[in-house]
């Protein structure tokens, strides 16, 4: 009786975080591969979150699983951060581990700066610092480290003015 009510918890958890998995996985792989730049660390670091999740599984009553595995990932990431200083090729590579964490959490997870903060054991003015930072460098420079104005399709620069690169003058 007692093993057929074990069983039948443990098909209920598999099941349940089955679906989480299905639902999850894609965006906390996508989260992964922009914080590593590679894509097998990344899947490395998000089989390694979802397992401890998977074992936290039945103590998370209440608990929003996605926000439980976003922070092993992140935590994960935090503690082999020395192994991602290498280039990968990535948007992101320019920026050092502790800024690819904050712009990836504030910007692509939007996570408002409370909760990032909390969720890094950072004070909220530090994080705020360090978005900061990583914002004006990607702003800053291109990809091969030159800088630059950044500009859109239309030619204007980031203050929207028009800078002619499509035709003779005026807004577009």
């Amino acid at each position: 009786m007692v093993n057929a009510r074990r069983r039948i918890r443990e098909q209920r958890r598999a099941r349940e975080f089955q679906a989480f998995t299905a639902g999850a996985g894609g965006r906390l792989l996508h989260v992964a591969t922009l914080l590593t730049g590679d894509p097998g660390e990344a899947e490395r670091l998000v089989v390694a979150a979802l397992s401890r999740t998977y074992a936290d599984w039945f103590r998370m009553r209440g608990e929003d699983p996605y926000a439980h595995a976003r922070q092993e990932l992140t935590a994960g990431y935090a503690h082999r951060a020395w192994r991602y200083r290498r280039p990968c090729g990535g948007r992101l590579d320019r920026l050092p581990p502790r800024e690819r964490l904050v712009l990836v959490l504030r910007m692509y997870e939007g996570l408002a700066d409370e909760q990032a903060a909390a969720q890094l054991g950072l004070p909220t003015e530090r994080l705020r610092t360090l978005c900061g930072r990583a914002v004006a460098a990607m702003r800053s420079r291109d990809p091969a480290g030159r800088a630059s104005r950044a500009r859109d399709p239309v030619g204007r620069d980031p203050g929207g003015r028009d800078t002619g690169a499509r035709g003779a003058g005026g807004p577009a």
